[in-house]
């Protein structure tokens, strides 16, 4: 298992597989190349996340994750990392957001979360979001107050559409990401996520994540039209496809059964090429 997650391959073939593929495609070869390592680092970590070990084996693969990075600071990075390390002294990448990813990665392994109050909640996206939206900004060129804007506000839209698309599965897997204060507004006593996600009130306890959710999207749309237009193709390309998705949430809304959302290929290419030239 330590083998297989310590591994980096081909960078684009993971990539390939993720709805953000086509948005890091168009990107400069350079550019380009640097998101497909940060991509790879953070499946890697993810899947260690979310895979069936046992927690303590799982801790352990990502303090090995952590020694990795370190070593790549220190210019003692393995050869399947050589990616990184280019992708680190290219974009000047911070340590301290590639920590910050698997920060977020232990609070998934250390216990499974279950209705975090809304601090937990936005630390938690910031982490595994907005971190790793840090890191991008610099590869995109977006520099300063705005590249941090940007990163703040979009990392948390994305993640916030994923939390609300992916509710069931995340409750199949004993996870409950919708905050503690949200469930007891709407009348929802319990934190069990199987029982939650089939309370009638479930609706009513999303409505203020998609809230959340929409104002981030508003506040990156901000920074995005404020800025280069080349600089942001890809932020905003992954703005449109996500906000259409959170739209797709909404609409379909949260009473059972639920119907599974998702983009399929055909519309982000649609969305690519709706917002990709400028």
């Amino acid at each position: 298992m330590a083998q297989t997650h310590l591994q980096m391959t081909k960078l684009s073939a993971p990539a390939a597989g993720s709805s953000f593929y086509l948005a890091m495609r168009i990107l400069p070869q350079r550019q380009r190349e640097a998101m497909f390592a940060i991509y790879a680092f953070c499946k890697a970590v993810d899947d260690i996340a979310d895979g069936e070990g046992e927690r303590p084996s799982r801790m352990a693969l990502l303090r090995q994750w952590r020694s990795r990075i370190e070593n790549l600071y220190l210019v003692r990075g393995g050869s399947d990392l050589l990616p990184m390390r280019r992708a680190i002294a290219d974009f000047d990448l911070a340590c301290n957001d590639f920590m910050s990813v698997i920060d977020g990665m232990e609070m998934d392994v250390v216990e499974n979360i279950r209705a975090p109050e809304w601090a937990e909640f936005d630390f938690y996206c910031d982490c595994v979001a907005s971190a790793v939206g840090r890191l991008s900004v610099r590869v995109f060129g977006v520099e300063g107050t705005a590249g941090r804007d940007l990163a703040h506000h979009l990392g948390r839209a994305l993640q916030m559409t994923n939390i609300l698309r992916d509710i069931d599965e995340d409750a199949a897997a004993g996870r409950l990401y919708i905050p503690r204060e949200a469930l007891l507004a709407a009348g929802i006593d319990s934190t069990e996520p199987t029982a939650v996600v089939r309370d009638a009130r479930l609706g009513l306890a999303c409505a203020p994540v998609v809230a959340r959710a929409r104002q981030h999207f508003g506040m990156a749309g901000d920074v995005i039209a404020a800025s280069p237009g080349r600089q942001v193709r890809t932020p905003r390309i992954m703005a449109a496809a996500y906000k259409g998705l959170l739209d797709r949430v909404e609409s379909r809304g949260f009473d059972l059964p639920r119907v599974p959302v998702r983009l399929n290929r055909a519309q982000l290419f649609w969305v690519l090429m709706c917002n990709a030239i400028f």
